[in-house]
């Protein structure tokens, strides 16, 4: 029996002025252990009339990651938080009972051409922990856990894994590891892992059980303990995943949460704009057209 449960391959979406690619959620897989949506962004060239502007918006009951591999994004919350987010680092937001942020290109950059590519990334809260406060952290590239093995160069972004732990405040056992291969090598790394696994194929490829595998898909395994695959060379992959939670997760919008009355009431409350505002933005993404 094939380990490879199922094969996701990544949707266009358009979010606004920008087009990802988007992993999760899949109709057949809402969520990869507490992993509830995965975007990738790009590569996009953009020239100097072109920036991301997304303006503030709101989030309830989940953590939000976002890593850059090329680009630049201005982060501002209403926490007060205003930070830009460089390839390599991780940005990692907190909702909790919610928080509103924008995200746009930095302004030195809005008037040169640029590129844009990263994941963004939405971690559910357990239940006992969806209505705690918003907080923010910020990790530069060097304070990630990172090191070799039989060719394979690996860097722990968030979690636990392989015995070492990033300094991302995660609320639940998961992790996201990425690798990176210049030669052909076969890893069995299924002890190292637990809960649900998922692995998204940046570049490259992977073999498993004489199956081939390229960019743009995501594999989610039967079983995380029998993870074993052949990177070849020149591969970059992203294994993410954890334990599941026993309670089912709603998704609206920009909402996650287990019981869906949390989400009728964010809703009212963006409505009523009586999310706490974001420093220096005036504009604001309005609820979608759909019955309150």
């Amino acid at each position: 029996m094939s380990n490879i449960k199922l094969i996701i391959e990544e949707r266009p979406t358009n979010i606004g002025n920008f087009l990802v690619g988007r992993l999760l959620p899949f109709r057949e897989k809402r969520m990869v252990g507490p992993f509830s949506f995965i975007d990738h962004m790009g590569p996009a060239a953009m020239n100097d009339h072109q920036n991301i502007d997304i303006p503030p918006h709101p989030h309830i009951g989940l953590s939000t990651l976002t890593y850059l591999f090329e680009g630049s994004i201005m982060h501002k919350d209403g926490l007060g938080t205003a930070i830009e987010i460089k390839p390599g680092q991780v940005n990692w937001m907190t909702a909790g009972k919610g928080i509103a942020h924008s995200e746009r290109t930095p302004a030195y950059l809005r008037h040169s051409d640029k590129m844009l590519h990263g994941l963004q990334i939405w971690v559910a809260l357990p239940k006992h922990l969806e209505q705690m406060e918003p907080e923010f952290y910020h990790a530069d590239a060097d304070e990630l856990p990172t090191w070799e093995n039989e060719g394979v160069h690996y860097k722990l972004i968030a979690g636990t894994a392989f015995g070492r732990q990033s300094p991302i405040p995660v609320y639940s056992p998961l992790y996201l590891i990425e690798l990176k291969s210049k030669e052909r090598s076969t890893l069995k790394i299924g002890t190292e892992l637990f809960g649900e696994s998922g692995i998204y194929i940046l570049e490259g490829s992977i073999t498993s059980e004489e199956n081939s595998f390229g960019p743009k898909q995501l594999l989610v395994a039967n079983d995380s303990s029998l993870c074993e695959f052949t990177m070849q060379e020149n591969t970059t992959i992203y294994i993410f995943g954890g334990e599941p939670f026993p309670e089912e997760r709603f998704i609206y919008w920009n909402f996650v949460a287990s019981d869906k009355s949390l989400i009728e009431a964010a809703k009212k409350r963006w409505v009523a704009q009586d999310f706490a505002p974001v420093p220096g933005e005036t504009e604001f993404v309005p609820l979608p057209a759909q019955r309150l």
